[in-house]
């Protein structure tokens, strides 16, 4: 198992505030990847009218919750498996397959190397690589995959790196999978961001294809981590009814049961995310490409990650003279692959976004 350093991770800014002497509440996080646009406030509103539903359990199948989803998503509600966060999950489908041998695209998320490695197998990195841009080169990647892997983790799109495979790639890649015996999971916490979200989503290949799970949350793209509700879309019903059976019951309280079923259906609010992400996202990778200091990566997510060119400054450094200001950044030296001269921040409301760039880009 790689060993991963520490470091603060966008919801830790109780330790940024004994650390730094920073209030939390002065803190702007850049580095929890969540919409700045915060809750909706159809959301908001229908939650405060609501508190009484936690007197009651909610449904134990979950009906509603999962055909809303299934509308939202485009599959069937039979497809559809709801958990306590993609966490929980994520733990689950690790304890059901029980891979030996796992293959993980990186660098990525730690989550799935913690989870495999607690099951008791090994994971491999396949590195994307700095001079693609991190981009995947398909080809070579699918020469690497034999019957030795269990299975195979894409995030997509990728975090840190904020690059996406596409639906047509994914298949490609799935074929040499089914070949192999390799079961798929695919990570789309950020795909909601991405401005060509139609040709990244790999949810219509759950229709054709019964190796792959597809794990999706509401913590980012609907500013909810703290309601932790998570949902998976597979076509393999004998995987859905192991996750069930395995799944504690109850898992999902009231309240997010309530707020599930109004989240997928509020188009204004999925309008101006999306809108605004966009805008952003485009915005400030211009501005940081004509930036002598750094290399900007192209952007699918709601993050950005950029190389610093600048001799002498470190990722450390960055962190260091953001969060003096109240912002905060991600140090992304500690992500397999990448080094001390690699930072990560998502998009903000336009004015934040100015006070980062500012700081970044050292203007007086």
């Amino acid at each position: 198992m790689l060993k991963h350093k520490d470091h603060f991770h966008g919801s830790d800014l109780e330790q940024i505030e004994q650390s730094y002497g920073i209030r939390k509440e002065d803190i702007i996080s850049f580095s929890a990847n969540v919409n700045p646009l915060g809750i909706s406030p159809g959301m908001r509103k229908t939650l405060s009218a609501h508190l009484d539903a936690i007197t009651a359990y909610p449904d134990r199948e979950y009906a509603s919750l999962r055909r809303c989803i299934a509308d939202y998503v485009h599959s069937d509600i039979e497809n559809i498996i709801v958990g306590n966060g993609s966490t929980e999950l994520i733990s689950l489908f690790i304890q059901i397959e029980h891979p030996k041998k796992a293959l993980i695209l990186g660098p990525t998320y730690s989550e799935y190397e913690r989870e495999i490695f607690l099951g008791g197998g090994t994971a491999h990195y396949y590195p994307l690589k700095e001079k693609d841009d991190f981009r995947l080169d398909l080809s070579d990647f699918m020469e690497r995959l034999n019957e030795s892997i269990d299975l195979l983790v894409i995030c997509n799109p990728n975090n840190p790196t904020s690059s996406a495979i596409t639906r047509t790639q994914m298949r490609q890649i799935l074929d040499v999978c089914k070949q192999h015996d390799i079961f798929v999971m695919a990570d789309e916490t950020y795909v909601e961001f991405a401005e060509n979200m139609d040709e990244i989503t790999s949810i219509p290949l759950t229709h054709y294809y019964n190796n792959i799970i597809i794990l999706r949350g509401t913590a980012k793209f609907f500013a909810a981590p703290g309601l932790r509700l998570g949902y998976a879309v597979t076509g393999n019903r004998d995987l859905i009814k192991s996750i069930n059976t395995r799944k504690n019951p109850w898992t999902i309280n009231s309240l997010a049961v309530i707020a599930g079923e109004l989240m997928f259906t509020d188009e204004d609010y999925i309008r101006k995310t999306k809108a605004l992400i966009s805008a952003e996202r485009t915005r400030i990778y211009n501005m940081l490409q004509k930036s002598p200091d750094f290399k900007p990566y192209p952007a699918s997510a709601n993050f950005l990650l950029a190389k610093i060119l600048k001799k002498n400054v470190t990722s450390q450094d960055l962190f260091d003279r953001t969060i003096r200001k109240g912002l905060m950044i991600r140090d992304c030296s500690t992500f397999p692959f990448l080094d001390q001269k690699y930072i990560r921040f998502c998009f903000m409301m336009p004015k934040d976004n100015d006070r980062l760039l500012s700081c970044l880009l050292d203007e007086k």
